[in-house]
Order: C-alpha cells, then structure tokens, then sequence
C-alpha cells in the first residue's frame, strides 16, 4: 500500500483524471425558478442514483442577532422540531425515518437550513413537512423551556467544558468587535437564559416566509416535476419580506489585538486570525482563490509546510493547521492555530508559526509545491461535489448569502490560475500584524494543597 508523498501524488493525479471526466457524468446545470410568492426554488439533477437531498434554507443567522438576543436563530432551530397542528412533536423525524430518509438542521452566522435526504419518489414527503412547518410553527413554552436548556447544555459542552473552542469563541469576540460574527452562533449564556418563547416567536415571524427563503433540491429528479411540486406545497403560502440584515463592517481591523486566557486544558493552545474580505470585497477578483491556495501551501496535506516543518522536522507543534472560507455575507478571519509539542513554550510556537507566514511574504512558492497543492484543492473539489448532499449545500449556501451558484463553475479554473506571484501578493496585503488577532490559551495551573485549604 502507498503511503506518504507517494500516496499523495497518487490521489492528487486522480482527482485530475476525475476532474477531467466530470462532464460525461450524469449530472446536469443548476435549473432556478421563482415562485409567484418570491421563493426561489434551485434545482440541480444528478441522476446516478435514485436519491434526493431536499433544502429550505432561511437568510438568517447568528449574524443578524442583536445583542441581548445572541442564539436565538440557534434556538429557533430546535423549536422547529417541536411540531404544527398537523405534524405533533417529534413526529416530523418519525415521518422521514418511516420513508427511508434522514433530516437534520444547522445554524450558521449567515444562514439556518433544513433538510430531508430520501429516495427519489418520496420528495413530496420532505416538500409537504417543510411548507408546514414554515408558516404553522406551534412554540408551545413547555417544549420552549426545554429546548433552550437543551441549547444551554449544547453550549456547556461545546464551549465551555472545551477549552479549544473558548478560545476561538474569544478571538472571534476580539477580532469582530462590531460585526455580529463577534458574537457565538449558540450564543451568550446570559442571553440564552434571558430568552423568551414571545422573543423566539417574533423571531420566526420576522424571518421565516418564503420571499426570506430558498429551496434548493438536488438528486434524480426534473426540474419541471420539481417547480411543479413546489408551488403546489410552498405556492399559496404568503410570500413576506426578504428579512432585515446588519449592516457589514468592512475588513480593516484597526491594528493587532491579542488576548490570554486560562482554561482547565491539558495543554496550551495558540489560534490568531487575519482580518481577510469575503468574496465581493476583494479588491482583485483572484484574491480569495490565492489565498485558499496560501492555506493549502501551509496545511493541506501530510507534506504542507506546518506539520512537515513545524510538527515533523522542527518538532516544535504537536499539531498546526489553518482555515479559511471567503464565502460569507461580511469579511472573515484567516485562521492559523497550533499546539506545541513536548517542552515547546507558547512564545517559541508562536514565533515559528509567524515565521512561515513571514516566509510566505517574502518568497515565491516554488512550481512544484504551488503545483501539488492546487491538485490537492482539485481532488477534494472533485470528490466532494460526488456527492448529492453537498451539491445542494454549496448551491444553498452560496445562493443564500448572495454569491449564486454559478462560483461553482468556475472555482477549479480560478485556483488553477492562481500564481506564485499572486500567492506572495496576498499574504503581504492581508496577513500582515496590524491585521491580526492572537489568543493564547494556557492550562490552569494545579493549586498547592495550602492554597486549596
């Protein structure tokens, strides 16, 4: 069995053979088509199997929360499970679960979706239960009471018994002081305590309606069938308003911040994030693809330049990684994080993580490397879009925070394109200290047996 670099090579090399065979697969262009009511309906047939992924995802999120009612939109979420006149408690996961299918729901800060995964034939199912649920919603305060514990647990868990995340919980609220992206999608625990069933109520009312939503519907279906079964379930349902949005701050971040925290962890922890455009504020239109390459140079794969140098041969990190998604509705972080290995302190991790930023600053990345990266981006691109699901996530998510799900088409030819020259030119314009939030994270120290009496 290949193992390593060669292994790498091997699957970076088939993911091109793929990616070169893409078009003879029995997939077909995204169809749209708005209904009466202003509810855009998308639709991408793949007809390889006879299966169906079905979304309705709302142009609301942690992003549009106000202070005081951070969460909110999380909890909403949960409340939608709790049932409608016609659809009791729970009954609407019983209701897919008997047709073969799967649902389930997230919130993100731009966004919250749902969506049903069935065979082909059953699609009225999931279309019916969604159309239900977006105008009948019943909260009784019971059921509210419970779930906003439930969230309130969530966030125990995830958050606070997770030192980790705290810490990148804090460098979001330092780095995005205005912008709601400072805020946690599941929200303050004040806030979430302070929550109520009228508040969450007003909330579904203001942002859940049709003109505020978008159904996107992937798998061996026709488009025409699928238009035509929409505006049976979603066509007489009052059209609304597409929801009010924040207004977005921009990406200048006004110098380096830095934070220290302490945390019951096993050991420390270091994540800083450049203040970086989303997609339509570039200021150059291949900016955000030479800095997905830029992230890829860093830590897209075994032979990256972090686990390769920082982990392997320098043996300063126990682990290094980066992160980073252009595809949002307000500018975004760049994300570099470690944990150092052994006796490593902070400051020697934190030096030796800027250094390959620097290093990216001042050198070209040589063809080769710039090269197998950008094969890698493409091989994951290729298998992913393999799959229904994520067809319909990418077409839902881009669709909803404005983008279109025409960058689809042209996402592996702008990473092609991306230059060494262009790489270096972004990480001086953009990953840059002034730009740049720290956080470091450092295990609580034991207390002596005198300072616990």
């Amino acid at each position: 069995m290949l193992k390593g670099p060669a292994a790498a090579r091997l699957l970076s090399a088939l993911g091109a053979l793929i990616l070169a065979a893409a078009p003879v697969q029995a997939q077909e262009e995204v169809v749209s088509h708005t209904l009466s009511n202003g509810m855009e309906v998308l639709v991408k047939p793949d007809r390889r199997a006879p299966v169906v992924t079905s979304m309705v995802w709302y142009r609301v999120g942690g992003l549009d929360e106000p202070r005081g009612r951070t969460g909110i939109s999380h909890v909403l979420e949960h409340m939608m499970f709790k049932g409608t006149e016609e659809v009791g408690p729970g009954e609407l996961s019983e209701i897919i679960a008997r047709n073969g299918g799967e649902e389930n729901a997230f919130t993100g800060q731009d966004y919250t979706a749902y969506f049903e995964q069935l065979a082909a034939d059953r699609l009225d199912v999931a279309l019916r239960l969604e159309a239900d649920r977006m105008v009948n919603l019943l909260l009784p305060p019971e059921e509210f009471d419970k779930e906003a514990k439930v969230v309130m647990e969530e966030r125990r868990l995830r958050v606070e018994d997770n030192p980790q995340a705290k810490a990148r919980e804090v460098l979001s609220s330092v780095a995005f002081d205005a912008s709601g992206y400072g805020d946690p999608i599941i929200g303050w625990m004040p806030d979430l305590k302070a929550l109520t069933v009228e508040q969450t109520e007003a909330w579904y009312r203001e942002y859940y309606a049709p003109a505020n939503a978008r159904l996107v519907v992937a798998g061996d279906v026709d488009p025409e069938e699928v238009f035509a079964k929409a505006e049976e379930y979603f066509g007489d349902l009052e059209g609304g308003e597409e929801g009010p949005q924040r207004p977005t701050y921009g990406a200048d971040p006004g110098g380096e911040r830095q934070a220290d925290i302490t945390g019951r962890a096993r050991v420390p922890y270091l994540v800083a994030g450049y203040r970086v455009p989303n997609l339509p504020a570039a200021e150059e239109e291949w900016e955000p693809y030479a800095l997905r390459v830029l992230a890829g140079i860093l830590s897209e794969g075994r032979s990256a330049r972090l686990p390769a140098r920082l982990v392997r041969e320098q043996g300063v990190a126990a682990a290094a990684d980066t992160f980073y998604d252009p595809a949002s509705r307000d500018s975004g972080l760049f994300y570099v994080d470690g944990v150092p290995a052994g006796d490593t302190s902070m400051g020697d991790l934190e030096e030796a993580l800027l250094a390959e930023v620097r290093t990216l600053r001042e050198d070209l990345v040589p063809a080769e490397e710039l090269d197998r990266v950008k094969r890698q981006i493409e091989a994951d691109e290729v298998f992913e879009r393999d799959s229904v699901f994520y067809q319909a996530m990418q077409i839902g998510k881009l669709e909803t925070i404005g983008y279109g799900h025409e960058y689809l088409d042209t996402y592996v030819d702008r990473i092609r394109a991306v230059t060494p020259e262009q790489v270096r030119e972004v990480a001086r314009k953009y990953l840059q200290p002034e730009r740049r939030t720290v956080v470091r994270l450092h295990p609580e120290k034991p207390q002596s047996a005198e300072e616990e009496s």
